[in-house]
């Protein structure tokens, strides 16, 4: 006698991934991670899909691109499902991703810096032992000072 499906819940795994274009491992992890709950499970032990898991799927893909962290879109994905959670919930996360990346920014930035420096005082005809920009990776804190 075979199990009743979920209303909705007809796609395998492998048509969910194909479809949100991520391989199943990733189904999986997101399974394991909770953010990811399949809606049934076959007799023979399939997992069954609604189109919502392809919904949150490009949802977590989408927030990644953005630099969020998995817990940041586990905390995301409940104020999207909260009928009382407000906007501004969301826009101080974004806020505080916004900060991180600007901090990220500015820490590249002081990187290229330093290497442009570095560049300008190597002479390309000297021999490695005199290089300054292996010469900076060996001192301390390899900020070429």
């Amino acid at each position: 006698m075979g199990r009743v499906k979920a209303m909705g819940a007809e796609l395998t795994i492998g048509k969910v991934a194909k479809r949100a274009h991520v391989n199943i491992q990733t189904v999986l992890y997101y399974e394991r991670r909770g953010l990811l709950i399949p809606e049934d499970h076959k007799d023979s032990g399939y997992r069954l899909y609604a189109e919502e898991a392809i919904r949150k799927i490009r949802f977590i893909k989408n927030a990644q691109a953005l630099g969020f962290t998995l817990k940041e879109i586990e905390d995301l994905l409940e104020l999207r499902i909260s009928r009382r959670a407000r906007s501004g919930r969301v826009k101080l996360k974004a806020a505080a991703k916004l900060r991180e990346v600007e901090a990220k920014i500015n820490a590249l930035q002081a990187m290229r810096r330093t290497l442009l420096g570095l560049m300008r005082n190597c002479c390309a005809r000297r021999t490695t032992d005199r290089c300054p920009i292996l010469k900076s990776l060996d001192d301390k804190g390899g900020d070429g000072t």
